[in-house]
């Protein structure tokens, strides 16, 4: 397994460590559930270095990524950040990602650990295929470490670090400076619903900036969290997890992503597929569930509406802020529209209720 830079830090803090995405990594310290709640109330602090970087520059870095994904890059401006993916020409998603723009020659793509490498070569793939000749794709992932920063205090934590007028760098921007007097990328974006940051450092800073990070926020309740909180986190704000409610069988269109596909921006991978999945109508649609009675549903469970299966769950967890369970689902679209479906859990059916999303 591949490890992070701070891969030596997490096995002296008593981390209980798993694979993920290839990697070896920490799904708990404390508890998923103390550690969920801490982000909630206070902060906490994720090693997220797993995650990948790439680097498209030149002068048509712009017309490239604009071809290439599915989101209008139109819409962005230095130093702004962008929810965005690649998908097949059949319209299936080879990633979700975070798109960086530096200038219009220079771009930096954020993506899921485990298809980085796949990512890199589709995107090379699609490069060879265009028209544009001059440009460089660079997989910059084993230069950085990736913290993040999040919850209601991870503003008043960082500004004890860094010079950055915090105040000035909006949700989905970014800006270059000093945190602990190390150069970094200081994004304020996360994946937990909270307000916070993404910070990209040299791998070789990661231990440094961690412990200073740790120890300025003590007095706040900052704690590290793991993978496990990151997880439940990101379910309870209904945010969607590649290889779970996207991936290669499933449209951005049917994971209630339709407000990243601009099909009106002009030609991108995999517009033609989606402009007729639209057309002809959705086949699917992803739902929210609330259990009413005891259970926790997992991913790959069917979903009944009328004793009939309408559908699979595609993330599921036991709520620690609300305390029942909670789902994502992707079912039929003719079942999509009602109001109470029912889960099997083992050999029993539990009922529960669509809810409109974020669950929390």
């Amino acid at each position: 397994m591949k490890k992070t830079p701070l891969n030596r830090i997490h096995h002296e803090s008593g981390a209980r460590m798993v694979e993920f995405g290839g990697w070896e990594m920490p799904v708990q310290y404390a508890g998923v559930i103390a550690e969920h709640l801490n982000v909630r109330r206070a902060a906490g602090l994720f090693d997220v270095s797993h995650m990948g970087e790439i680097e498209v520059a030149g002068p048509q870095a712009f017309d490239f990524l604009q071809q290439a994904t599915i989101n209008d890059l139109a819409a962005l401006v230095d130093g702004q950040v962008q929810y965005n993916a690649l998908c097949y020409a059949d319209g299936g998603v080879v990633d979700d990602l975070t798109l960086y723009r530096f200038d219009r020659q220079r771009f930096m793509l954020c993506v899921n650990a485990a298809n980085t490498d796949k990512d890199f070569s589709w995107l090379r793939k699609l490069l060879a295929e265009s028209p544009f000749s001059d440009l460089v794709l660079t997989d910059r992932s084993p230069e950085f470490a990736q913290l993040a920063l999040q919850g209601p205090k991870a503003a008043q934590i960082l500004a004890r670090l860094t010079d950055l007028e915090l105040a000035a760098v909006n949700t989905y921007w970014f800006a270059e400076g000093q945190v602990a007097g190390v150069e970094m990328i200081v994004s304020r974006t996360g994946y937990t619903g909270e307000d916070g940051f993404e910070l990209y450092l040299p791998a070789r800073a990661a231990e440094t900036v961690w412990r200073q990070l740790l120890q300025a926020g003590a007095a706040d309740g900052l704690a590290p969290a793991g993978l496990g909180a990151r997880d439940t986190l990101r379910l309870e704000k209904g945010y969607a997890l590649y290889g779970h409610e996207l991936s290669a069988d499933i449209l951005p269109l049917e994971a209630r992503l339709g407000w990243i596909s601009k099909l009106d921006k002009g030609d991108f991978v995999g517009r033609q597929a989606l402009l007729a999945a639209q057309a002809q109508g959705l086949k699917r649609n992803l739902i929210g569930l609330r259990l009413t009675g005891p259970g926790v549903p997992r991913e790959g469970y069917p979903v009944l509406q009328d004793g009939r299966e309408v559908g699979y769950v595609t993330s599921g967890t036991m709520s620690p802020s609300l305390r029942q369970g909670i789902a994502l689902a992707l079912v039929d679209r003719a079942a999509a529209s009602g109001s109470v479906f029912e889960i099997a859990i083992r050999r029993r059916s539990v009922v529960a209720e669509k809810v409109k999303l974020p669950f929390v």
